[in-house]
């Protein structure tokens, strides 16, 4: 059953605390504090946005190719500034905004070397180009080794739906094409808890099995699905289940003019 827009929000909830201080960390950086035009492209739901109204930061304009995503993420905050667009044609002028942000974006895009430039057209001279987390599936590791197979499968619902699954470790690639400098290229640490919540098993399912639909798979592979989502509980509530994924972050600044 595909995931409702609701769903998705509950995933960008779990993504924004996966990258909370690596977010900090890089809007620190770009001095988030001292600005006032923002734009966050691919702004989902609006699940960041959250952060900008505890910090007393100045909210960001937010674009999204995705009417319902953007309906929900005006229900959750109001006062947004949104546009339905497409990244690849961002339709601002140049040089607009001080701080031009993604978020898990660049990996659904076709052509992510033309969001990353028109990020940089839009930012204006000293300011800062973010992908704050880019996922890079070649790296990915699941234990028990049994569970690799859920990565396996993951990594080709990917690809079916368009998404370049190693799309991390090209960021610093696509950043200096832009001609962005003082490249900082990172990946975000990985932590696991011995009792993680409920909750977020749950929703790691619910993507997982919206996955799945997109490969087909067989009555006998159904059942192992089934039967490996029930050695993933088992294996979160022993406390020893790993899940990770390298998640590069990338932080370039526009080249000062003269």
């Amino acid at each position: 059953m595909p995931l409702t827009p609701e769903d998705w929000h509950q995933r960008y909830l779990e993504q924004a605390r996966w990258t909370d201080n690596i977010r900090k960390y890089l809007f620190d950086k770009s001095n988030l504090s001292g600005v006032s035009h923002v734009l966050d492209v691919g702004i989902g739901t609006g699940a960041l946005e959250h952060d900008f109204i505890s910090n007393s930061y100045p909210l960001p304009f937010g674009l999204d190719i995705d009417h319902n995503s953007l309906t929900l993420a005006k229900k959750n905050i109001s006062s947004l500034a949104l546009i339905q667009g497409n990244a690849c044609q961002l339709p601002y002028a140049s040089g607009v905004f001080e701080i031009c942000f993604c978020h898990f974006v660049l990996l659904w895009i076709e052509f992510p070397d033309q969001v990353v430039a028109e990020m940089a057209r839009v930012t204006r001279s000293g300011g800062s180009v973010i992908a704050i987390a880019e996922p890079d599936y070649g790296g990915r590791i699941d234990y028990p080794e049994a569970l690799d197979q859920i990565g396996d499968w993951q990594t080709h619902s990917l690809q079916r739906q368009g998404a370049d699954p190693h799309l991390g470790r090209k960021l610093i690639q696509l950043f200096d094409q832009a001609g962005l400098t003082e490249i900082e290229v990172g990946v975000v640490g990985g932590h696991w808890t011995i009792s993680p919540a409920q909750e977020e098993f749950e929703s790691e399912w619910r993507v997982i099995e919206a996955d799945l639909e997109t490969l087909r798979l067989s009555p006998a592979e159904r059942r192992l699905a089934r039967q490996l989502q029930q050695e993933d509980a088992v294996a979160r509530s022993k406390g020893i289940r790993v899940l990770y994924v390298p998640t590069f972050y990338a932080w370039g600044k526009i080249p000062e003019t003269a």
